[in-house]
This record gives structure tokens, C-alpha cells and sequence, in this order.
């Protein structure tokens, strides 16, 4: 395929459209994992209540499920940058809200839950046209390399944002908020201005089946079923960060500091996976890597789950997060290419519902096991499943296993 444009990682970030579409979704991230510490906070800080601390992730996740077929609907028939924008605007707006109510000092849980669902609704709508816009902006050839530049941005503002969003919260409860206006309002002049090296598809006029067009596709294209459906249940038994605190507290007794390092110890380890994929992308047997990454993600889980060493957890999670960021960027291109640009808004819709879905589900289960058998008896039991799905999978999908290339 000579007549793919080459292009390393350096050459991708010089394109002016990449790293404008970059520092948007890194603006938006950063907004994210900003307002998940300082709403989480707040709401635990108002009431006491764990219950209500929860219902902060159920407010959240419950917009992508009630939307999930408009927003990929309005990801394909509308112009995708301006979809994002919009998305981006609401976003500061709500977050001025917030600043305002916590800087006069009359922000209620209630308010808190209203603003956080109209976070998740813009949520729902950003995700899939952002993912879509990608493979629009990369030129042909460079999607993987893209991809893993944008997730290891997303990992950088997942390592930093929290401890950045806390630190402004210490400072004042209006801070963080106040700063999520700034890098979302940044972010939507960012979207603004790029300017697409390929032109989306002509969308014809739509019907009202259209809105569950990418169920059907992905029900009837087995490599992105397989590829979907596996993320959705090697997270979903996989989900031993979930019980980070237990194993700081109880197994391996390090206190709040050693939490911290735990904590960020997969995303680091994504981070410096990410710098390998960017300047060497897979380019042989992706199928069977992807598989191969989710058996790495099971077989670290298991060594996490069983080990009172401090050096060895970290080991295992700099490994669980290294393997998770193989499977995401295969993942995510396979997904992309594989559908036809008319249809990336509404199966990037599917996507990331069934992404939420195995996050947030992924937490519950791990409790629930937990509080059922023990923290290190549920923890072995997700990396073991992780495993075994990995290789069922690999019997119910030979097409994902056997895709050779993806560009």
C-alpha cells in the first residue's frame, strides 16, 4: 500500500490539525478527571454519605445509556468538530455554574447531581464524535500512531489531573470549577479551528432507524463485535483497581501515600507504552497481539491480587496498565477503520457505552465479590476471567484473531 503517507510520531504532532485536535481532547480530559475529585469531593464533604458518593458515577453514566443512539445519530449527521464544540461550551457553562454556586456558598447536592447529568449528557455526545473526527484529521497510514499519541495524552491528564484538580480544591471549593471553564472554553476554540485533512461522508437524509443503524452494524460485523464485546468483560471481571484501597490499607499497608502511587501506577505504565507504540507501531498479526495483550492484562491482575509485596504491586500494575493501553489503541483503530465514516458517530456510540459500562460495572462487581469472599479471592477471580475470555474469544472470533494489518 505505497500510496499510504508515511509519517512518525514527530511528523504527526508539526500537522496543525493534529495538535490542535490533541490539545482540544486534552483540555477536555484534564476538565474530566479535574471534576471527578473536586464533584466527588464536595458531595462527600456536603453529606457524609457513601451512597450519595456513588450516585455521582450513576448520574454520570446514566446520560451515555438513555442517549447513546442520538449522539451517535447527531455524530454522523452533523458536522463532527461542531458537535464537539458544542459539547465543549455546554461543559464550561455548567462548570461556571458550579464555580459560582461554590464560590457564593450555595451549591447544593442537588444542584451537584443536576449539573453532574448535564456533564454526562454533553459527555455522551463528545465521546463519539471525538472519535470519530480522528481518523478525519490523521492522514492515512498514521491512525495507530495517532491513537496512541491521544491515549497517552489521556493518560498524562489522568496521572496529573486529579492531583491537579485537588490541589486547586484545597486552595478554595471554586477553584477547580473555575478551571474546568478555562480548559473547556480553550478546548472549544481549539475544535474551532481545525481544519480536516479528509472530508466526513455525505450523509442522505436520515430515518428513524438510523438511529439504531450501529447496533445492527456492529451485531453484524463479527471482528468489531468480538473486539467491543472483549473489552466489555475483560473489564468487567478485570476491575481489581477498584479495590486499590483495600490492598493499601489491609494487605499491603502503606497508608495514603502508597494508595497515590498504586493509583497511578497503570496509567504510568500506559503512559510509557504509549512513547513505544508511537515511534513503532504493530504492524503484524494485530488480532492475536490484541488477544495477547488482554491475557497480559488477566495474568498482571492475578500477580496484583496475590502479592503483599509494595515493589511487586506496582510491577504488576505498571504491566496491567502497559498491556490495557496495547488492547485500547488495536482496539479503537481496528474499530475505526473497519466502519465506514458515515457510521463511526453511531458505533462510537455503542463503543463507549459498552466502555462506561464495563468501567462502571466493572467497580461494582469487583465490590460486590469482594465484600462477598474477600478482596484477594475476587481480585484473582477477575484476572483469571480475564484469561479465560481472552481465549474464548479467540474460539468464538477466528476473523478478529487472524486480522493480519490494520492499515
Amino acid at each position: 500500500m505505497s500510496f499510504l503517507i508515511p509519517a512518525d510520531s514527530g511528523g504527526l504532532l508539526k500537522r496543525r490539525p493534529f495538535a490542535l485536535f490533541l490539545l482540544s481532547r486534552s483540555f477536555s480530559r484534564f476538565s474530566s478527571q479535574i471534576a471527578a475529585v473536586a464533584i466527588g469531593w464536595q458531595v462527600y464533604e456536603l453529606t457524609g454519605s457513601a451512597f450519595d458518593l456513588g450516585m455521582v458515577g450513576l448520574v454520570q453514566f446514566l446520560p451515555t445509556a438513555l442517549l447513546m443512539f442520538v449522539a451517535g445519530h447527531a455524530a454522523d449527521r452533523y458536522e463532527r468538530k461542531r458537535v464537539v464544540q458544542l459539547c465543549q461550551i455546554g461543559e464550561a457553562l455548567t462548570a461556571l455554574f458550579l464555580a459560582w454556586g461554590a464560590y457564593a456558598g450555595w451549591l447544593t447536592v442537588l444542584q451537584i447531581f443536576i449539573a453532574t447529568a448535564v456533564l454526562g449528557t454533553a459527555g455522551a455526545f463528545e465521546s463519539p464524535a471525538t472519535a470519530a473526527l480522528l481518523p478525519l484529521i490523521a492522514p492515512q497510514g498514521t491512525l495507530q500512531r495517532a491513537t496512541a499519541i491521544s491515549s497517552g495524552a489521556a493518560q498524562l491528564a489522568t496521572i496529573t489531573g486529579p492531583a491537579l484538580g485537588g490541589l486547586a480544591y484545597a486552595v478554595a471549593p471554586a477553584m477547580p470549577y473555575a478551571m474546568m471553564v478555562l480548559f473547556w472554553l480553550s478546548g472549544a476554540v481549539l475544535t474551532g479551528v481545525i481544519q480536516l485533512a479528509r472530508s466526513a461522508a455525505v450523509r442522505d437524509a436520515s430515518t428513524p432507524a438510523d438511529l439504531f443503524a450501529g447496533v445492527r452494524f456492529v451485531r453484524n460485523n463479527a471482528a468489531i463485535l468480538g473486539t467491543i464485546s472483549l473489552d466489555l468483560f475483560a473489564v468487567l471481571l478485570g476491575g481489581a483497581t477498584a479495590l486499590l484501597p483495600i490492598y493499601a490499607r489491609d494487605i499491603l499497608r502503606t497508608g495514603p501515600l502508597g494508595l497515590g502511587i498504586l493509583r497511578a501506577a497503570p496509567a504510568v505504565g500506559a503512559l510509557l507504552m504509549t512513547a513505544v507504540l508511537a515511534r513503532h507501531t504493530i504492524s503484524r498479526r494485530i488480532g492475536l497481539r490484541m488477544f495477547q495483550a488482554v491475557i497480559v492484562f488477566g495474568v498482571a491482575t492475578v500477580i496484583f491480587a496475590i502479592s503483599h509485596l509494595m515493589w511487586l504491586s506496582v510491577l504488576a500494575l505498571l504491566i496491567l496498565g502497559a498491556a490495557d493501553t496495547v488492547s485500547v489503541v488495536i482496539r479503537f483503530s481496528l474499530v475505526q477503520l473497519a466502519t465506514p465514516d458515515e457510521m463511526r458517530g453511531r458505533v462510537g456510540a455503542v463503543n463507549f457505552l459498552f466502555i462506561n459500562a464495563s468501567n462502571q460495572l466493572g467497580q461494582f462487581e469487583s465490590g460486590v465479590t469482594a465484600a462477598l469472599m474477600g478482596a484477594m479471592p475476587a481480585a484473582v477471580l477477575g484476572g483469571v476471567g480475564t484469561i479465560a475470555i481472552a481465549l474464548l474469544w479467540m474460539k468464538l472470533f477466528p476473523t478478529l484473531r487472524d486480522v493480519e494489518r490494520l492499515e
